[in-house]
């Protein structure tokens, strides 16, 4: 419900969640059918991103590695939609993501769905809440732009927002029908001359193909 109260607009909790504009999180993630459609649209993946050694050197005695990490959009392996150079001390390297999983009432097909979202990479000299942020939390992923078309910005927005959110919290994962939220990192001791693409299994874990660089 909304209150008007001397022309200000107030927010009213009912139990279920808060209203945002005129729809609860709740009611995004349950009952809107829009955003159904778009979950059941999701197409399965084998490739997320590759990394690439730009240069390796060594500082004061410690080796550093800089990579160029892209992420690639779905459908299209050869089309980049995000483009980042990190700095990492040592060889070996450690790429984080996030893995959501929807359960068959979110899709319309009965069938399970997946995204993969990309968190950060750290080197294994540092710990990895000190690693570099490879998707911002909480915002849009450059893969998934064109995936809530269908819904309004800020519905779009409280989509993202809750999915970053909702790993700590497994009772609204039940609740509205998303089988898991869990991480799953992978690493590799990187080596100029070579491409690790990273690569999507039945399972939904990923793990990096090594391929020269042409």
């Amino acid at each position: 419900m909304i209150i008007i109260v001397g022309g200000l607009v107030a927010c009213v909790y009912f139990g279920r969640g808060f209203y945002h504009g005129a729809m609860t999180v709740h009611e995004l993630l349950v009952e809107n059918e829009h955003l159904k459609e778009a979950i059941t649209n999701l197409t399965g993946e084998d490739q997320i991103g590759y990394a690439k050694v730009i240069s390796q050197e060594t500082k004061d005695g410690e080796l550093f590695t800089t990579i160029k990490f892209v992420e690639t959009a779905r459908g299209d392996k050869l089309k980049r939609v995000m483009e980042k150079d990190y700095t990492i001390p040592g060889d070996i390297v450690h790429f984080d993501a996030l893995i959501v999983k929807f359960g068959d009432k979110m899709v319309m097909d009965g069938e399970s769905r997946a995204m993969y979202l990309w968190r950060r990479v750290y080197g294994e000299k540092m710990m990895p809440e000190k690693g570099f942020a490879i998707e911002e939390p909480g915002a849009e992923p450059q893969r998934y732009s064109d995936l809530l078309k269908v819904l309004p910005i800020k519905q779009r927005q409280m989509f993202w927002s809750s999915i970053w959110e909702l790993a700590n919290d497994p009772e609204k994962l039940k609740e509205y029908d998303i089988e898991a939220i869990y991480g799953n990192a992978v690493y590799s001791r990187l080596q100029e001359g070579l491409i690790y693409v990273f690569k999507i299994d039945s399972t939904g874990q990923f793990y990096p193909e090594v391929v020269p660089d042409m």
